[in-house]
């Protein structure tokens, strides 16, 4: 999210005095650390059963419904899932319309009670992670969930916002009517590790339950982090990824006050636009992405459904600026170079990445310039922006990306990038503008960045024994 920063979007406006603090000075110039980059030799692919992990199961809250199939066969139609806010009256504020959810459901995955005192941040997240779990053979009841290690299955929903529903509400109260009213869910319910404790107390996973909180990068530092509790054999199964629920007054009042919003009031489908000449700021989403990651060894033991294969991600800091990415890119190209590392796949292979992409006048171009550093050619490289159609969803933008990513696996179709009228001439990959194409994916990468710098990116491929 830092490329949605005030000023890096160039609008005629006076941006918030955000500070900016210089990067430190490193031990040694910023050249050598690319030509380290660079230079060394990305590490042969992961072969031991135990450490390879792959995808057994996917849920989704979204602007396009709970289930993921037809998630996807809506972004594959190219449909848009942004319109005016009705939660609240919006009429207001400069920009009145989001990719808000509608009419979602928690019905058989939540009891009614529970239901009522609980923030959408933490409903998506554990409709969407029970979904997952459904679809990877270990729902609640299920004879595969019966025989788990409990100890050995964790959760890592992660979200950037919170609870900012049960925050909000606790705020009115205290000034409105005095401390006495204040709910004592307030604080459980707005904290943001609340999800994945929730969820882990449904499923009964005793295993490592905890969140991060990266801003927009979120969803991808759960997957990493994931991977890596699987790999160093402390859990054999997690669930993570990305919550968020923050389309209410002081979510959408904070972001304009940032000046980081689209005010395309006029026409709000076509709001979101990446790497077009006309974008205007980021258009606010929300849901929840989850993915079920387990040992190869462990799937294949207990004949799970294997969808894809995680090869490896990275993350990592800017130490630039509060909002702005940094002008050379460093961090952004530095971080898909290590997950590469990671995943043992050189860039040659690499041919589909579901950008950042949120539709901001210097973030989008930043993003170009640094995959650019590491892809010296980008002619076999399908790369598309799954916000054009769903908004960005902050914390929980990597997930359902993610899920976007897995599917174009799986399905061999990649999605569009819709609103591409005028493209920026800098962007010389295909962009799949405005219409699906078919593709046989062979890596993909999927790019998330958040304010303070974080940057965070996966590397998923399809499964081969």
């Amino acid at each position: 999210m830092h490329a949605s920063a005030p000023h890096a979007l160039g609008l005629r406006v006076h941006p918030p005095a955000f500070p900016r603090r210089r990067a430190r000075p490193r031990r040694g110039p910023a050249s050598t650390v690319r030509a380290a980059a660079a230079t060394s030799t990305a590490p042969q692919r992961e072969t031991d059963p135990r450490k390879r992990v792959v995808i057994t199961g996917m849920g989704l809250a979204s602007v396009f419904g709970n289930e993921v199939d037809a998630f996807y066969d809506r972004l594959l139609a190219g449909e848009s899932g942004v319109g005016p806010i009705d939660r609240f009256d919006a009429g207001n504020f400069p920009t009145r319309f989001a990719g808000q959810i509608r009419g979602f459901s928690s019905e058989g995955y939540i009891d009614g009670k529970n239901d009522r005192r609980l923030d959408d941040c933490i409903r998506y997240c554990i409709v969407s992670g029970k979904k997952a779990l459904e679809s990877a053979g270990l729902g609640a009841g299920s004879d595969a969930h019966g025989k788990l290690d409990v100890g050995r299955a964790g959760v890592l929903v992660g979200t950037g916002m919170g609870g900012l529903t049960a925050f909000s509400n606790a705020i009115q109260n205290l000034t409105e009517k005095g401390y006495k009213r204040i709910s004592p869910f307030f604080i459980p319910y707005s904290i943001t590790n609340m999800g994945s404790a929730l969820l882990a107390m449904d499923v009964g996973f005793m295993g490592p339950s905890y969140s991060i909180s990266t801003a927009c990068a979120t969803s991808n530092f759960c997957f990493y982090a994931a991977a890596n509790h699987i790999r160093r054999g402390d859990a054999d199964v997690i669930v993570a990824g990305g919550t968020e629920a923050a389309i209410l007054e002081i979510g959408l009042g904070g972001f304009v006050a940032c000046r980081a919003l689209s005010q395309r009031n006029d026409d709000p489908k076509t709001a979101s636009r990446p790497w077009d000449t006309g974008r205007d700021g980021f258009v606010m989403g929300e849901g929840a992405g989850v993915l079920v990651m387990e040992s190869l060894e462990h799937a294949m033991k207990r004949g799970a459904p294997i969808i894809a294969e995680y090869l490896g991600g990275a993350v990592n800091c800017d130490a630039y600026h509060l909002t702005d990415p940094r002008a050379d890119g460093l961090g952004v190209s530095s971080c898909i170079t290590k997950s590469l590392q990671d995943a043992g796949v050189a860039p040659e292979e690499v041919n589909y990445i579901n950008a950042h992409a949120t539709s901001t006048l210097a973030g989008d171009l930043a993003e170009v310039r640094a995959i650019k550093q590491v892809f010296k050619n980008t002619s076999e490289i399908k790369i598309n922006s799954t916000k054009s159609m769903i908004g960005h969803c902050l914390g929980a933008a990597g997930g359902l990306e993610a899920i976007a990513t897995i599917k174009s696996i799986t399905t061999g179709w990649v999605h569009p990038t819709i609103n591409q009228f005028n493209p920026e001439p800098e962007v010389d990959f295909d962009t799949v503008a405005n219409k699906k194409k078919q593709h046989e994916v062979n890596v993909a990468i999927s790019n998330s960045f958040g304010f303070g710098g974080h940057n965070s990116v996966v590397v998923f491929a399809p499964f081969k024994p």
